[in-house]
């Protein structure tokens, strides 16, 4: 029987971790997850199988990539992977969506809606944009134009109840004429609409310091892709920890940077092979990284 002693000290708790940073709960909990193009040659054989040997790595989230233009992720229909999920106790607060058609054709903004209602299914929280193709961002007219219907996107997100967000390559940070496409997305962008999801090998590839784009930016950066940089060859990946990224720097500066969702990425050099490779990455990074 409880006490009132025990009743005060448990509320208390409960109290507490409601007070508590998201970002610090999250390392409290040690959630991570893992972005599914990782798999991405095993899971469109076999999405079951797939996602439940991710579970089995020791992910408690997955972030989605794939949508078809028939809204199917790898086979199956949007509520038949949300039970999938749901099966193996994997949530997924985000998917990689690209509304190509709103983005650069001014579109209705219909693209954005339907991965919108996608998200609303899967229970997804942020709709992030993957990639841009090379030609629709060769100049830095085209990033601010890019820019203002990103915010017109964000909007869309928002009256749906959900958040846009960016996942940056190195391309990126290529100067054009003095001047670079992150810092046009940052600077032209509102930033309460419109959050990053910063892919830290791209970012060090390209030659720059996370810490101190957090700095310049603080708490805009509320997903990051923890992925690890091989030691011979910078233009391929490792399991997180094998590699030359300082992770231990970066998560130190993670409360700077306003990171809720902590998501593995590995797209080759899998070794010894990719079922051990993801879970070499899960393992040190709650194990290490997150302590």
């Amino acid at each position: 029987m409880n006490t009132r002693r025990t009743f005060i000290k448990q509320s208390g708790l409960l109290t507490a971790g409601l007070m508590m940073n998201p970002s610090d709960l999250l390392k409290k909990q040690k959630t991570v997850g893992i972005q599914l193009y990782s798999v991405r040659d095993e899971i469109v054989k076999d999405p079951k199988g797939v996602l439940q040997k991710v579970a089995a790595a020791g992910y408690n989230e997955v972030e989605m990539y794939g949508l078809s233009a028939d809204n199917k992720f790898y086979g199956l229909t949007v509520k038949e992977l949300a039970r999938v999920l749901k099966d193996n106790n994997l949530k997924t607060p985000s998917g990689h969506y690209a509304p190509e058609k709103f983005l650069f054709d001014n579109g209705n903004g219909d693209d954005v809606k339907n991965f919108c209602e996608v998200g609303h299914t899967l229970g997804n929280k942020y709709i992030i944009i993957p990639y841009l193709k090379e030609e629709k961002r060769k100049t830095i007219d085209q990033y601010k134009a890019l820019a203002d219907r990103i915010n017109k996107a964000a909007e869309i997100c928002k009256q749906a109840g959900l958040q846009l967000a960016y996942h940056n390559h190195d391309f990126e940070f290529i100067d054009i004429n003095g001047e670079h496409g992150y810092d046009i997305f940052l600077n032209n962008t509102d930033k309460d609409l419109v959050k990053m999801e910063m892919d830290l090998y791209w970012v060090v590839r390209a030659g720059y310091d996370p810490v101190e784009l957090f700095k310049k930016h603080p708490g805009r950066f509320p997903f990051w892709h923890v992925k690890d940089m091989d030691k011979a060859d910078k233009t391929k990946n490792t399991e997180v920890g094998n590699g030359t990224v300082d992770f231990k720097t970066i998560f130190a500066n993670a409360k700077l940077a306003g990171v809720q969702h902590y998501m593995v990425e590995q797209e080759n050099n899998y070794k010894p092979e990719i079922f051990s490779s993801i879970k070499t990455s899960c393992s040190y990074t709650k194990t290490t990284l997150l302590k």
